[in-house]
C-alpha cells in the first residue's frame, strides 16, 4: 500500500493529486522550484523539498533530483502528473531502480510511445489507421500545409502549421527548439495538416490483471496555438458506428504495448468523419475532469489502485450526462495570446465547494461544478511556467444544460489581477458553431476578432468605477444618487480616465451628475445607489449593479453583464519619457531564447519579419519588425531577462528619412 506520495509536478495538477491523496489517507510530498516557493501546491503538502533555480530544464526536468528528493522526504511512491518528466521512461525506471512505486505506465510503455514518430509506425502496424508522414527535406508545394510535431512531449510545444516553403526551415528551428525547452527532446516531424478537422481522444485505463476499459470520448477541437482551450465528453455529434471504431482503436493501442494505468489515445477526424490516430499519451491529461464528471469517477484514484496491483471491474460504470471544461488562462487572446503576468487579487467562482469528483449533488439531475485550480488569491503569476490559472468544469444532464451554465458560471466569476481568456470563454460557449456542434481545430483562427472586439458595455463599468472612486474619496459610505442622466453642464467637472474612456461628473448636495462623452449617444444612464464598492446605475429604464474592486491603479468591474478590467489612468501625461519611433517593445516578460541570423546593427529588414523570439510559460513568441528599415538599436541579446515593455530594438526607416530630407532641401 502507498503510505507517501511525492508528485514530480507543480501546480493545479499536483493540487489536484494532493486533494485525492488526501481523501485517502496518503502522505503528500511537493517539489518546487525557487519561483515556485510560496505556490499553493507547496502549501498544500505535508512536506515539500526544493529544487534549486527557476527554469523547468533546472528543476523541474532534473530526474535526478526530484528521486533524491522521494527518498529524502520518505516518499514511496511517485505520480508524474501531467507535462515535464510525465513521459520520460528513462524518469520511470529511475523511480523503479530506487525502489519506489511508479504511478504510471510500463517504462516499456511510454518508452513505445514517447516518440510519435516510432508510435504511428507501431499503430500502423496493429491496424490503427494512421496519417502518412512527410520528409520536410524533399517536400514540395503539394505536400502543402504541413504540421510539425514535437515527437516528444504535448501541450502544443514544438507544434506549427507550415503554409510556404520559404518558412518550412525557419519554423522546423523554432519547433525544435521549443520542444527542446520544454521537453529536453529537440526532435520534430511532418506530416499533413488535415483542415477542418476535429480533435478527438479516448480515455482508457488498464490494469496489470488484462482489463483494459475504454472510457467513452473528448472533444478538444476548441484550441489556440495548438493547445486546448475548452473539452468536452462526450464528443458530439458522432455516429455510434464511429464511437465504436475510435473505443476499439483506442484498445488496441492499449494492449500493443502493455499499457498500465491511465492514459489517452488521441484521434484526427477529417471532415468526411475518417479518424486518424495522432499519439497516445501516457500520462492523466489536463481535461481528465469531463470523463471523471460523466462517468462518476476518480482517476486519480484508480492510477493509485492500479500501481498498487489491483483489478479493475471487468467494465466500467455507465457515463451519464454531459461535462464541458473551460481552461482559464493568464492571457491576452487579442494579443497574440501573450501570457499575463502579475498579482491574483481575487479568484473566486460562485458555487465551487471542492466537492470530490463524481460526488452527486443533492439533485442528480441538477447542473454541478468543480473548480481545479494551482493559485488562489494572493499568489503571483510567473513567466516561467503554463498559464493556466484554473479549469472550471460543469457537468449537466444534456450539453445545452452544461454550456449554459459553464457559461452562466465564468461570466460571474470574480478573476482579479493579470488579464485572462475569460471573455473568450463566455463568448465561445455561446457562439453558434458551438452550441451546434459545428467547430473544429481552425475555429479560433476563424473567429478570433469577433470574439475578442470590445466587451459592450465597458463605458458604464468605467462610470461605475468613477463614481464608487467618488464614493469612497466623499465619505466611503453609501450614498444616494437622486440626479438624473447623462447632460451638458457648464460647471465644471471632476474628471477619471479608465482606458479610453473619460468620465466627467460633479458632486451636488443630492448626489452625483455624470456628463456623457463628446458625441456619445444611447440610453439615458443615471446613478441610483453609490459605494465605495458597489454602484447602481439606471440605464435605459433597467437598473444595473457593478461591483468596483480596486488594486493600485487597476480596477474591476463585475456586472452580470460582463467583467471589466480598466487601468486608471492620470490625469496628465507624463512627457518625460518616450518611445523611439520603430521600436520594438517586449509584449511580456519573458527571456531572449534568440536572435535572427546575422541580426546586427546596421542590419535591412523588412515589415513583419521575425526579429528576436522570446520564451514566456514554455511557449516561444516572435516579435517582429514594425516596419522595412535599418535596425539601428539592438539591446536584446539570448540569455537576457526582460520586462514587458522593455526596449528591445530599434528598426528605422530609412527610405522615408532619406525622402524626408530630401523634399527639405
Amino acid at each position: 500500500m502507498i503510505e507517501s506520495l511525492l508528485v514530480a509536478n507543480r501546480g493545479e495538477i499536483a493540487c489536484r493529486v494532493f486533494r485525492t491523496c488526501r481523501e485517502r489517507g496518503i502522505a503528500t510530498v511537493a517539489v518546487h522550484s525557487d519561483a515556485d516557493a510560496g505556490a499553493l501546491h507547496v502549501r498544500e503538502a505535508d512536506a515539500a523539498v526544493r529544487l534549486p533555480g527557476a527554469a523547468p530544464a533546472d528543476t523541474y526536468l532534473r530526474g535526478d533530483l526530484i528521486v533524491k528528493a522521494a527518498l529524502a522526504a520518505g516518499a514511496d511512491a511517485v505520480h508524474p502528473g501531467y507535462g515535464f518528466l510525465s513521459e520520460n521512461a528513462e524518469f520511470a525506471r529511475a523511480v523503479l531502480d530506487a525502489g519506489l512505486v511508479w504511478v504510471g505506465p510500463p517504462p516499456g510503455a511510454i518508452e513505445a510511445m514517447a516518440s510519435k514518430t516510432r508510435a504511428k509506425e507501431l499503430m500502423a502496424a496493429a491496424g490503427v489507421p494512421v496519417p502518412a508522414p512527410v520528409d520536410p527535406a524533399t517536400a514540395t508545394g503539394a505536400d502543402l500545409p504541413l504540421l510539425l510535431k514535437a515527437a516528444a512531449g504535448g501541450g502544443g510545444r514544438g507544434m506549427r502549421i507550415v503554409r510556404e516553403l520559404t518558412v518550412l526551415e525557419e519554423e522546423m528551428k523554432a519547433a525544435s527548439a521549443e520542444a527542446a525547452s520544454a521537453f529536453g527532446d529537440g526532435e520534430v516531424f511532418a506530416e499533413p495538416y488535415v483542415e477542418r478537422g476535429r480533435h478527438v481522444e479516448v480515455q482508457i485505463l488498464a490494469d496489470a490483471h488484462g482489463t483494459v476499459w475504454a472510457l467513452g470520448t473528448r472533444d478538444c477541437s476548441l484550441q489556440r496555438r495548438h493547445q486546448k482551450v475548452i473539452e468536452e465528453s462526450p464528443a458530439p455529434g458522432l455516429p455510434d458506428e464511429l464511437r465504436a471504431v475510435l473505443r476499439e482503436a483506442a484498445v488496441t493501442a492499449a494492449r500493443a504495448v502493455g499499457y498500465r494505468g491511465a492514459g489517452t489515445v488521441e484521434f484526427l477526424l477529417s471532415p468526411q468523419g475518417r479518424p486518424y490516430f495522432l499519439e497516445m499519451n501516457t500520462r492523466l491529461q489536463v481535461e481528465h475532469p469531463v470523463t471523471e464528471e460523466v462517468f462518476g469517477l476518480d482517476l486519480v484514484a484508480l492510477q493509485l489502485a492500479v500501481a498498487e496491483g489491483a483489478a479493475l471491474p471487468a467494465e466500467p460504470p455507465a457515463a451519464q450526462g454531459h461535462a464541458v471544461e473551460a481552461r482559464l488562462y493568464a492571457e491576452d487572446p487579442a494579443a497574440g495570446w501573450a501570457p499575463q503576468t502579475g498579482r491574483l487579487h481575487a479568484l473566486e467562482v460562485p458555487g465551487a465547494g471542492g466537492e470530490a469528483p463524481g460526488l452527486a449533488p443533492v439533485d442528480p439531475s441538477a447542473p454541478r461544478l468543480r473548480v481545479d485550480t494551482g493559485y488562489t488569491h494572493g499568489d503571483t503569476i510567473g513567466v516561467h511556467y503554463d498559464a493556466l490559472l484554473a479549469k472550471v468544469v460543469v457537468w449537466a444532464p444534456t450539453r445545452a444544460e452544461a454550456l449554459r451554465a459553464l457559461r452562466h458560471t465564468l461570466r460571474r466569476a470574480r478573476v482579479h489581477g493579470p488579464g485572462t481568456n475569460r471573455e473568450l470563454l463566455v463568448r465561445s460557449l455561446g457562439h453558434p458553431d458551438v452550441t451546434g456542434g459545428r467547430f473544429d481545430t481552425g475555429f479560433y483562427e476563424r473567429h478570433l476578432d469577433a470574439l475578442t472586439a470590445p466587451a459592450p458595455g465597458e463605458r458604464h463599468a468605467a462610470v461605475a468605477a468613477a463614481l464608487a472612486d467618488a464614493a469612497a474619496r466623499t465619505t466611503g459610505d453609501t450614498l444616494p444618487a437622486r440626479l438624473g442622466g447623462w447632460r451638458n453642464m457648464a460647471a465644471p467637472a471632476q474628471r477619471k480616465t479608465y482606458g479610453e474612456h473619460e468620465v466627467r461628473y460633479r458632486a451636488t448636495r443630492d448626489g452625483f451628475v455624470v456628463e456623457a462623452e463628446e458625441g456619445e449617444e444611447g440610453d439615458e444612464v443615471r446613478a441610483v445607489a453609490l459605494s465605495p464598492h458597489r454602484v447602481s446605475l439606471g440605464i435605459g429604464g433597467v437598473v444595473r449593479h457593478f461591483d468596483v474592486r480596486r488594486y493600485g491603479d487597476e480596477v474591476h468591474v463585475d456586472s452580470a453583464g460582463g467583467a471589466y478590467r480598466l487601468i486608471a489612468r492620470p490625469r496628465f501625461s507624463e512627457t518625460g519619457h518616450r518611445t523611439p519611433p520603430g521600436s520594438l517593445l517586449a509584449p511580456m516578460p519573458g527571456t531572449v531564447v534568440r536572435l535572427a541570423a546575422g541580426l546586427a546593427e546596421g542590419a535591412r529588414v523588412t515589415a513583419g519579419q521575425p526579429l528576436i523570439w522570446l520564451e514566456a510559460m514554455k511557449m516561444e513568441h516572435r516579435v517582429t519588425a514594425p516596419a522595412s528599415g535599418t535596425l539601428t538599436a539592438l539591446h536584446a541579446a539570448p540569455g537576457h531577462q526582460v520586462e514587458v515593455g522593455a526596449l528591445l530594438a530599434v528598426v528605422t526607416d530609412t527610405d522615408a528619412q532619406d525622402a524626408q530630407e530630401e523634399s527639405s532641401e
